[in-house]
């Protein structure tokens, strides 16, 4: 019997959860089996060696500017992204001033999800090692599975694994990837609990699910279940706790169709600790509003958070502190037309960043605090009149730094002091 399966009964109480009227918007079928070797792919300045994977149907569409980039041990930026079914890594010195030539992370192309929601990610091991987990996509629409590689030296990927063990005809998406105590967690959405139509009963959005490996990213131990019903195609936003835990936010469909928030507590090995509701905003919407939420603890415990919901019957992004089963301090962020907002703790100091269309342009913006959230200032970083992705935030050598790739300037830095 799985030990955890008692303690979702009793989460699913606290949060309202249960059987929910309506169809789940989740449909498709179509993966197969994925490869499972292990031999090397590229190294910098080396030519790659093909790996033997599958290599589902690409489909044409607009550029996939999804980029997720990270601090490594070392200090540089490294940056994860996709061109013509590969997943690249660019590597910087000089806090995103100059970008190193690209690495392909998987050396045989495959039909990768790259929007700002669905993004490659990338995380480093305390040695140095690199692991990179993605979506692939296969033909039908909402189906695929998590993909993983690793670089245990740093330079040269492993050939990918497919992380989950179920390979029933559904979405494995939405991935996110995080260094625990125990080893590498991969998380992500999941639709094998859809009903199939027809069928009696009734599924809503997508479970939350977990893999573990303990030995470098080699293997994963079988997935487990973390919660149902969370809405289907929004990012899942991960941060690190007070005392070191992972925290897990994302949005979760609520009875009777209430879309807001909820944050799990994971312990050392991933495992589910403790669930909650984060926002409460009310919003009843029967669909995915493809915007995720972004999480952060400052240096006295407080949680930070930054959201999209509809309120008072304006859909707005959302900054607010989330403490005990209540919002302190929310108020809207921007414009009416403000997206896809990211955040950052660093001691006290507060960052936000978003994107914001006038009606023709793209402004990237961010408001900063310097004393835990109660008070923030304005700043325009940049502009453009082309595709952009979403924008993120980090901190490197004591500096908050804001990243935004667009179409025509590419990747870019901003320090935001």
């Amino acid at each position: 019997m799985n030990p955890l399966r008692g303690q979702r009964r009793r989460i699913g109480a606290v949060l309202g959860l249960g059987a929910f009227v309506g169809a789940s918007l989740l449909s498709g079928l179509g993966p197969a089996a994925a490869h499972q070797g292990g031999s090397h792919g590229a190294q910098i300045g080396e030519p790659a060696t093909p790996v033997p994977v599958e290599r589902p149907v690409q489909r044409s569409e607009r550029p996939q500017l999804g980029t997720s980039v990270e601090v490594a041990p070392d200090g540089s930026l490294q940056a994860v992204f996709v061109e013509e079914g590969h997943v690249l890594l660019q590597r910087s010195v000089d806090g995103g001033l100059t970008w190193s030539q690209s690495v392909r992370v998987n050396t045989e192309p495959e039909a990768i999800s790259a929007d700002g929601e669905n993004r490659p990610k990338i995380a480093f091991g305390p040695a140095g090692e690199v692991y990179v987990s993605w979506a692939r996509r296969f033909e039908e629409r909402f189906t695929g599975d998590v993909r993983f590689a690793r670089a245990p030296d740093g330079l040269r990927f492993d050939a990918p694994i497919t992380v989950h063990q179920d390979r029933s005809p559904v979405g494995h998406s939405f991935n996110s990837l995080r260094v625990v105590a125990q080893g590498v967690l991969v998380l992500w959405l999941d639709g094998r609990h859809r009903v199939p139509e027809g069928s009696a009963g009734e599924y809503r959005g997508s479970a939350l699910y977990s893999a573990l490996s303990v030995d470098g990213g080699k293997t994963f131990a079988p997935e487990r279940k973390l919660a149902d019903h969370a809405c289907q195609c929004c990012r899942l936003a991960l941060a690190r706790d007070a005392d070191g835990a992972t925290l897990l936010m994302w949005r979760h469909v609520f009875e009777p169709n209430v879309r807001d928030h909820a944050i799990a507590r994971l312990g050392a090995d991933g495992g589910l600790e403790s669930i909650e509701r984060a926002t409460f905003d009310g919003w009843q919407i029967d669909a995915c509003p493809h915007h995720g939420p972004s999480l952060a603890v400052s240096a006295d415990g407080t949680r930070h958070a930054v959201w999209f919901n509809q309120r008072d019957a304006a859909g707005r992004v959302f900054y607010g502190r989330l403490a005990g089963g209540r919002v302190e301090g929310q108020r809207p962020v921007g414009g009416e037309r403000a997206a896809h907002a990211d955040l950052v703790a660093h001691g006290r100091r507060i960052a936000i960043v978003w994107k914001e269309f006038d009606g023709e342009r793209t402004h990237l913006r961010a408001e900063l605090s310097e004393d835990d959230g109660a008070h923030f200032r304005g700043v325009e970083l940049d502009v453009t009149d082309g595709a952009s992705d979403q924008p993120r935030l980090l901190v490197r050598d004591e500096a908050i730094l804001a990243v935004w790739r667009t179409a025509k300037g590419g990747l870019k830095s901003y320090r935001l002091d």
